[in-house]
């Protein structure tokens, strides 16, 4: 896979499968902008990937996606650090454990601002300002297609992904640009041991169920390289057969 005078744009990228993400990229050839909440974080992201990686095809910028100012602005110092745009990697998500009937609608609003509207900013400034030829992919969960107590939310807006991946995909195609979507299950991250489900044994990890960020990473770099033109608006499950057991 060669990404080689290619730019992209990684949300969640300060660690995890976004950092995995970032890597592979760079690997590729590719420049790449690092987005995420946290200026500390980000920073100690591009000093482990500028040990190994060209620093000056790696840049940051603080973005909370939940904020359409700030995505463009993200966008704005991509273009104007890369002079250019082709590859999106919406990666950033937030989750909460309550019951439903404890919820609120700030508890749903603050999981669908990051989980889907954030996809939806990313994209709409893609169709604007992507040169052609790109492409787009949206992390979404298996929690889209069967979930667990606790997490509506969160599995409301990972669902809700898939079918912005597919609406997405329609209107790209006249901009020459691609989009597909990946459902990861459990993945060796923060997000997946911090779960309180799992700590308190209501959802089984069977440790060779778990994956790697690497894991993902491989599948998003084909989902955006050349070799998958044929590939659009497609929602690709990387679990290691997780949801296939019965």
């Amino acid at each position: 896979m060669g990404f080689d005078q290619r730019i992209a744009i990684v949300t969640g990228a300060s660690g995890g499968i976004g950092k995995a993400v970032a890597r592979r990229l760079l690997q590729g050839g590719a420049g790449v902008m690092l987005a995420a909440r946290t200026q500390a974080h980000l920073d100690a992201a591009r000093e482990e990937l500028g040990r190994d990686f060209d620093p000056d095809r790696i840049a940051t910028f603080a973005c909370d996606v939940a904020h359409e100012d700030q995505v463009i602005a993200a966008v704005d110092a991509t273009v104007a650090r890369f002079g250019g745009w082709d590859l999106m990697v919406n990666n950033a998500g937030t989750m909460l454990f309550k019951k439903i009937e404890d919820q609120t609608e700030g508890d749903w609003r603050g999981i669908l601002d990051v989980d889907l509207l954030g996809a939806f900013f990313f994209t709409k400034q893609a169709f604007l300002r992507m040169r052609r030829g790109g492409a787009i992919v949206n992390v979404s969960s298996v929690h889209a297609v069967e979930t667990e107590p606790l997490v509506a939310p969160y599995a409301a807006a990972k669902a809700a992904l898939l079918s912005l991946t597919r609406s997405a995909a329609l209107e790209g195609k006249d901009k020459g640009i691609r989009v597909n979507a990946v459902l990861p299950g459990a993945v060796d991250t923060p997000m997946l041991w911090d779960n309180p489900n799992v700590k308190a044994g209501v959802e089984k990890i069977d440790k060779a169920d778990v994956g790697a960020p690497e894991d993902l990473a491989a599948a998003i770099a084909f989902l955006l390289d050349e070799e998958a033109r044929f590939v659009d608006g497609a929602s690709l499950r990387v679990d290691g057969a997780r949801l296939a057991r019965l």
